[in-house]
């Protein structure tokens, strides 16, 4: 793009936020410079339009950089403004641009959430930098997982809805600024129609192709329509969900065979369009999403309770699902709700899908999740049919609540912590409580009641820090886009993080769960019951990495594990799991928050936090992953898929808000005994299994691939809660996966 373009959007972005005070003012004028610059033009092979890329500062609900924030962010690893500064720059220029990145460095939302933070948290949250810096906790700046009421969209339209915001403030006169906001936001969403209309008209003049440019006619015709009109169409109405979804910032479709099915099959009962050119449309959909490049995000949900029409949703989903398998992506993140009674095609069709090596849909037991929501989000049964999972697994009630995750807890670093009288090892930092160093616990109940107690005090700051950011947010911005599509914020009047929608959540990700349950094991077996060291000797050999000890560190890789049946350590396992959750979600009553509670996803943060975490007492070595989500330790689930299947259901899922559940199954599965795997997946949801992410794999894939990357450029792996192309990944994050066992 050209420097002065750029240069030009980075000083009327900032002009127009240092202008006005008001916070809704202000949000709406820097929405007018940030569309339509951010939006990408149309390009060959396109079906829809929405794609976009962010500049060097800009407003948006969650951003991809961890350390940029929420809100009116600015990119801290100055990839974009380096960009600015390749350009032959005058002095002047170059001065500008460095008042600019100066006022933005401390002018985000992010350094204004950290900025507020306590004495203690900040000791108990000393770094944001979890990718690289030691830690137990770390604070997250981002307000992720918005899934926003597509339904209400489509069936309104945004004349639809300009018209019930404008009766609304007649009725609320206190709430006409807001309203206000809206409306103008809603404007930037119509000139964005018509930027793209343009767009279109020029770009086909060079199509030579006459059925695409027929296509792009058509494409044209449903912007210019859907500025005033509900959508007639399927193809209008994907493309209004897609472009608001895009300008809103949220980065999920939700429930996406209820409110695009009856389009779908009006379409196709009319004539419109042929079954044939309704597949090409989804898979058009699909392609845009793949392109916004979303890894961690992206969820679209089809099957499930609740739906409006079932019978014209299951017909969508078995598109949808076709779409997966003919894109073979890591995206859009589909997810399969199932429950008893259900068509059975679904599951049919999932299963042939997913048997050729995609990583989707995964797949959801409504029939665990819907009481399991409705008792830990302390909702009804009626409102936890809209349950949608998203991002790496976390769970949130579809238009009603607001659950980020914005938290971090690694547990196994939380007992090293304890061992180590509340000091961090490699830094030597002091982070947490001193409760004694590791010859002080002279009982199995002493250590385990002090680890409780130090994971208590992180979870403590975490959940203040959460209640923190959404006061920050909300003091910074109304998030117009996102509270005109979440329930009750155009009824109350008010903005998403200001009291408008009814459930204002958290929740935070806990990593090293199942390790720190197989150390807690063999400390009672080795320590305290069959007396073969000591808890000091046993800290030293983990200080030590084992070296030296290696006998030592097999006695501890043979002390019971979880994820194989056994009563000894699944009950650790469900200790350390329950005591999380439930004091995790008691935080409700320390915060303003309606719910507050553990998310166990793993994406590839298990590995990411192993990096800098000690030894371990399971017999892991330092600096290498942690277990993934609810799975046993690669390798250690040795009595087979039924045993580990069992370890599984024993952890309470109505005390949490999601976690993962990977299985690598072999492709001969799926092949010879798809009957038996039916089976098999059948019995496991009936027992209790609340979901599972399935890899699908050739017996020697995985290997090969790291020998010959080249030949395996589409061979896809669930990572914990995402998926990924294998030979993408970093080497230790492949050997994580290698490890699980494969069945």
């Amino acid at each position: 793009m050209d420097k002065q373009i750029l240069i030009k959007y980075f000083k009327d972005f900032t002009r127009v936020y240092q202008k006005n005070t008001d916070i809704i003012k202000r949000e709406v004028e820097c929405l007018k410079v940030q569309y339509p610059f951010m939006f990408s033009t149309i390009e060959e092979g396109d079906l829809f339009v929405g794609k976009y890329e962010y500049p060097v500062v800009y407003f948006v609900p969650q951003t991809y950089s961890n350390r940029a924030g929420v809100g009116f962010a600015y990119v801290f690893d100055e990839v974009k403004y380096n960009e600015l500064l390749q350009f032959d720059l005058s002095d002047i220029e170059k001065r500008e641009l460095d008042e600019l990145k100066s006022f933005w460095e401390r002018e985000n939302t992010a350094y204004k959430t950290r900025a507020a933070f306590s004495k203690e948290m900040q000791k108990a949250l000393p770094t944001d930098n979890w990718i690289e810096e030691p830690g137990v906790a770390f604070p997250l700046y981002r307000m992720a997982g918005s899934i926003l009421n597509y339904d209400f969209l489509l069936q309104n339209g945004i004349s639809g809805i300009l018209k019930i915001i404008e009766d609304k403030k007649k009725s609320k006169s206190e709430a006409s600024v807001f309203n206000n906001g809206m409306i103008t936001a809603l404007d930037v969403f119509k000139s964005t129609c018509d930027y793209y209309a343009l767009e279109i008209k020029s770009f086909s003049k060079n199509v030579k192709d006459k059925k695409y440019k027929e296509h792009l006619q058509k494409l044209h015709n449903s912007l210019i329509e859907i500025k005033t009109e509900k959508p007639k169409s399927l193809l209008a109405a994907i493309q209004l969900m897609f472009l608001y979804n895009s300008i809103s910032g949220s980065l999920n479709y939700g429930r996406i065979d209820e409110y695009l099915s009856d389009f779908l099959i009006a379409d196709l009962e009319s004539g419109k369009i042929t079954r044939e050119e309704a597949q090409i449309y989804i898979n058009g959909l699909w392609k845009m999403m793949i392109a916004r490049n979303t890894v961690f995000d992206g969820r679209a949900i089809i099957g499930g309770k609740g739906r409006r029409n079932e019978k014209n949703a299951d017909q969508f989903a078995v598109i949808a699902m076709e779409a997966t398998r003919i894109t073979n992506d890591i995206l859009p993140q589909l997810t399969l709700r199932l429950y008893d009674g259900m068509n059975t095609e679904l599951l049919e069709k999932a299963i042939d899908v997913i048997g050729e090596g995609n990583t989707f849909p995964m797949l959801y037991n409504d029939d665990v999740n819907i009481n399991a929501v409705h008792k830990a989000f302390d909702i009804s049964q009626k409102e936890a049919e809209n349950y949608s999972p998203y991002g790496c697994g976390e769970y949130i009630i579809h238009n009603k609540s607001f659950g980020s995750p914005n938290g971090i807890i690694n547990l196994l670093k939380s007992l090293e912590v304890t061992l180590n009288n509340g000091k961090e090892k490699i830094t030597g930092r002091e982070v947490g409580l001193k409760l004694g160093e590791a010859k002080d616990y002279k009982s199995y109940g002493d250590i385990l009641n002090a680890y409780k107690k130090q994971t208590e005090y992180f979870i403590d700051q975490l959940a203040l820090q959460q209640e923190l950011g959404y006061n920050i947010a909300g003091e910074t911005a109304p998030f117009l886009f996102l509270s005109i599509l979440y329930d009750d914020c155009i009824e109350n009047g008010k903005s998403i993080f200001n009291g408008g929608i009814k459930y204002l959540g958290g929740t935070l990700e806990s990593y090293g769960n199942t390790n720190t349950a197989d150390s807690f094991s063999a400390i009672k077996k080795l320590v305290f019951e069959e007396k073969v060291f000591s808890l000091e000797q046993l800290w030293e050999m983990m200080k030590a990495n084992f070296v030296g000890y290696e006998k030592e560190r097999q006695l501890m890789l043979h002390s019971p594990k979880y994820g194989n049946d056994i009563e000894i350590a699944d009950s650790t396992a469900i200790d350390i799991h329950s005591h999380l959750c439930n004091y995790t979600r008691d935080q409700i009553n320390k915060t303003s928050l309606h719910n507050y509670l553990i998310v166990n996803i793993n994406n590839n943060a298990n590995t990411v936090l192993g990096r800098t975490t000690l030894a371990s007492a399971d017999g892991r070595l330092e600096n290498t992953s942690m277990a993934n989500g609810n799975a046993a330790t690669g390798g250690m689930d040795k009595n087979g898929i039924t045993a580990l299947l069992n370890s599984l259901v024993k952890l309470d899922s109505e005390i949490h808000a999601g976690a993962v559940q990977n299985l690598k199954l072999s492709k001969e599965l799926f092949k010879k005994y798809k009957t038996k795997l039916i089976a098999l997946l059948k019995g496991y949801f009936k027992s209790g299994g609340a979901q599972l992410m399935l890899t699908v794999l050739s017996k020697d894939d995985l290997k090969n691939a790291r020998i010959r990357p080249e030949l395996y450029p589409n061979l896809l792996v669930r990572v914990g809660g995402y998926s990924a192309r294998f030979v993408e990944l970093e080497s230790d994050i492949q050997d994580e996966i290698i490890s699980r066992t494969l069945y």
